[in-house]
């Protein structure tokens, strides 16, 4: 049956298997871009080929082999499933893309009008909660350069960046009710860094973000693209929602590469130095990630865990990424009515 509308979900994307060339293949692209690392090209291809991915390759794959699973990638599968709720509920065709490795938009966009000829509308949402550069705008740039070459006709539309929406707000509390039942001392958001130079390079006005003070906290249309503004807005309606008080909950960002400045504070650091402050009973989520991946099932799961309880920590909730859950997969079928 021929549909005139679908919805494309966009991720980040994942290695095609543990084995270290399939993951140096996936570093090399991934860090290659140029919205990721912001440098000229010829020294991007000394640090990334030259550097970076011959000795991270071998020792990111062992981390991939402590999280994948008999069917796969968990990011790739839990996208793969969230498709299939997503069609199901909404009743319109689903399929979902990468920006990296497997799935490109092209292929997809493809196979999408083989299968519906009469296909007059794509809604494109990238699963980005936050807008960055290294994420939602590259994954973005990515898919409408792919529409165009490939001459669809359909009319492609794009969900925008939805940390402050009520049904993604509402969905995120949910997934995090329970593991707040027991007590604790206090409940960190942990959000994947970024450098201080993509939240300046984002600022339309170019002298507000990182400039003033308290800048994230006083109106300006850099908000719109400001990556920092856009996490702590999630961090405060997502605990004002769980009634989390004030003094019980903060913000932190992991995942940082290189020795420049990233947004502060770190969640590594952090999670060294809370049990020395009297916070022993930590409770974290990681809101800028909807499927869990490398970054929460290893990172945070393992080795944020042994940090935290080796500084003299008690006990260590990880609350789940969104994943499958039906709220999610609600809040979705809300956040297409946004597509511009």
């Amino acid at each position: 049956m021929s549909h005139k509308k679908a919805i494309l979900l966009l991720n980040l994307g994942s290695p095609k298997s543990t084995d270290t060339a399939d993951v140096r293949s996936y570093l090399n692209q991934f860090l290659m871009d140029e919205k990721v690392i912001d440098v000229p090209y010829l020294l991007r291809l000394l640090l990334v080929r030259g550097i970076i991915s011959p000795f991270r390759a071998r020792e990111s794959a062992k981390k991939y082999k402590t999280i994948w699973t008999d069917e796969g990638s968990p990011l790739v599968v839990i996208t793969e499933k969230l498709t299939q709720q997503v069609e199901d509920f909404s009743g319109y065709p689903c399929y979902f893309s990468m920006r990296y490795a497997t799935h490109a938009p092209q292929d997809v966009m493809q196979q999408m009008q083989q299968d519906h000829p009469d296909l007059e509308e794509v809604i494109l949402l990238p699963l980005y909660p936050h807008y960055a550069m290294s994420s939602y705008e590259t994954g973005v740039d990515y898919a409408v350069m792919a529409h165009q070459k490939g001459s669809f006709s359909f009319n492609l539309k794009i969900v925008p960046p939805f940390y402050n929406q009520g049904h993604y707000i509402d969905a995120l509390a949910e997934r995090m009710e329970d593991s707040l039942k027991e007590d604790y001392d206090q409940v960190l958001f942990s959000y994947h860094g970024i450098p201080e130079r993509h939240v300046k390079k984002t600022d339309v006005t170019k002298n507000h973000c990182l400039k003033i003070d308290n800048c994230c906290s006083v109106d300006s249309e850099a908000h719109q693209y400001c990556y920092r503004h856009q996490i702590i807005e999630t961090t405060h309606l997502t605990a004002q929602k769980l009634g989390i008080p004030e003094g019980k909950y903060a913000y932190s960002f992991q995942s940082r590469l290189g020795a420049d400045a990233w947004l502060k504070p770190y969640t590594a650091k952090r999670l060294s130095e809370l049990p020395k402050e009297g916070i022993k009973k930590l409770v974290i989520a990681c809101p800028a990630f909807v499927s869990d991946c490398l970054e929460t099932l290893e990172e945070i799961h393992e080795e944020g865990r042994e940090i935290f309880m080796e500084a003299g920590g008690e006990s260590f909730t990880v609350v789940p990424c969104l994943n499958n859950e039906m709220t999610w997969v609600k809040a979705i079928d809300t956040l297409l009515e946004t597509a511009e």
